[in-house]
């Protein structure tokens, strides 16, 4: 699977150069994880019976399968605790984010 790729955004020159829309085409972000993330999710690989519902239910589409396991692309995830939530096995816990 292809994922997004960071973009860097040019500020146009003239007012007619702006994109109407998105500012980029599909595929490509401005940036990645905002920085404001409190918790992260991290999963317990030994516990997840690979449901995938969290993979269903990721507001973002940063839970991707692994090895015949699920796994989160932190660089877009934005710790909102749906995936934690919602693990009927609670293999999923949110840990509060440590600053580097």
């Amino acid at each position: 699977m292809n994922r997004p790729k960071v973009q860097k955004y040019v500020k146009p020159k003239h007012i007619d150069d702006y994109p109407v829309g998105p500012q980029f085409t599909a595929g490509f972000l401005a940036e990645t994880n905002a920085g404001w993330r409190t918790f992260r999710p991290i999963i317990d690989k030994n516990l997840c019976i690979n449901c995938l519902r969290c993979y269903i239910v990721c507001p973002d589409g940063v839970i991707f399968k692994s090895e015949n396991k699920v796994d989160v692309d932190y660089d877009y995830c934005k710790g909102c605790g749906v995936c934690a939530h919602e693990c009927p096995v609670n293999a999923i816990k949110m840990v509060k984010e440590e600053l580097l």
